[in-house]
């Protein structure tokens, strides 16, 4: 009985070390060879491909579902529109596992029993298999809106896990910190200055890592973070955060360390392309990156660089900073994001409790 009919995936031949593009056509399997032994360049070759086979097979007009390919809507979304997002790398990351499970097959083929089915084979977490098919769902959406797809299937999620509310007590920064000074001597000169300004301004882990030293005005203390969405011009924000007194002298010290133009978070010059992650508890597993490094000589457990905002927010409320500064300060767009802060300020509940008192 031929084969049926699969989408493109990458592949080893025995005895070749290049990449091959290989398919099942007509049940006749079909291949062509990426010219490169490298995984991600053989990944973009694979992109193109499917971007150019998908020109050449789909009529005028969106195509049903049962005629576009879950990895052509991937390959669009990441290529379009992932670029300006928050976030690249983790839509980068969850696109992985997707193309893994379901890049042979059409966009019909999404259903709540496959989606369950990839829930089965992740074998990890409800929050991290939710997030990578939030991905799925805002790829088929996106092509959906360019004109691509007539329809968009259900994705079904698994639901929302209860936010965890992890932040770093004054003790644990402090040894955050001095772990980070105890690693490797290139590590010691970039971490501790990225959990600081983390710390204090409360600024997300990339738009920290994008962080150059024209956007800081040491004189105006004020530093200009680029927000997601945000495009590199020359032109500086007209409103910058103001920078604290203690991480200012922090920053004075690191820029004597700089170049004029250069990153303000840097090892030797370059950009830092991963932060790294957290540490999960287990001994015999090294920490994700210089940040779970630290982690673990810290003996800190699921804290990663996210928390460190968290922190900041955390601690502001502690010190009964009103929650519309606090929003303000973290930059968020909806109050019901700040709004998580509430039960750390020392007013909550008071009105409460006057009211229970008065009866």
């Amino acid at each position: 009985m031929p084969r049926p009919n699969t989408g493109p995936r990458l592949k080893r031949i025995d005895g070749r070390p290049n990449f091959y593009i290989v398919w099942f056509e007509g049940g006749r399997e079909r291949r062509r060879s990426t010219g490169t032994a490298d995984g991600r360049e053989a990944e973009a070759v694979l992109g193109a491909f499917l971007r150019e086979r998908e020109l050449s097979i789909r009529p005028a007009g969106p195509a049903r579902p049962n005629d576009y390919l879950i990895a052509s809507a991937l390959d669009l979304y990441g290529t379009l529109h992932a670029p300006t997002a928050a976030d690249p790398k983790r839509i980068a990351y969850a696109m992985v596992p997707l193309l893994t499970f379901w890049g042979e097959q059409t966009v019909d083929a999404i259903t709540k029993q496959t989606c369950k089915a990839y829930r089965t084979w992740r074998k990890k977490s409800d929050g991290t298999v939710r997030r990578e098919l939030v991905v799925l769902k805002a790829a088929l959406n996106f092509a959906h809106s360019e004109g691509r797809l007539t329809t968009v299937p259900h994705v079904e999620l698994p639901a929302k896990p209860e936010g965890r509310d992890r932040w770093l007590t004054q003790k644990e920064a402090a040894a955050l910190l001095w772990a980070a000074r105890s690693g490797r001597s290139d590590v010691r000169l970039y971490l501790p200055l990225f959990i600081l300004i983390g710390l204090y301004t409360g600024a997300r882990r990339d738009a920290i890592l994008s962080l150059r030293w024209p956007n800081v005005d040491l004189e105006a203390g004020r530093i200009y973070f680029a927000r997601s969405g945000d495009r590199q011009t020359s032109k500086r924000k007209v409103v910058g955060q103001p920078i604290p007194r203690r991480l200012m002298t922090f920053l004075r010290l690191a820029r004597d360390r700089g170049t004029e133009l250069g990153y303000v978070v840097h090892n030797h010059g370059e950009r830092i392309k991963d932060i790294g992650g957290g540490w999960d508890g287990n001994e015999d597993k090294r920490g994700e990156g210089s940040f779970g490094g630290a982690c673990k000589r810290a003996g800190l457990i699921d804290v990663t660089p996210h928390v460190l905002r968290h922190t900041c927010g955390t601690w502001m409320a502690q010190r009964g900073v009103p929650l519309h500064l606090i929003g303000g300060w973290l930059g968020h767009k909806d109050a019901r994001t700040t709004a998580l802060y509430a039960h750390h300020h020392p007013d909550h509940m008071a009105e409460a409790l006057a009211a229970a008192d008065r009866r």
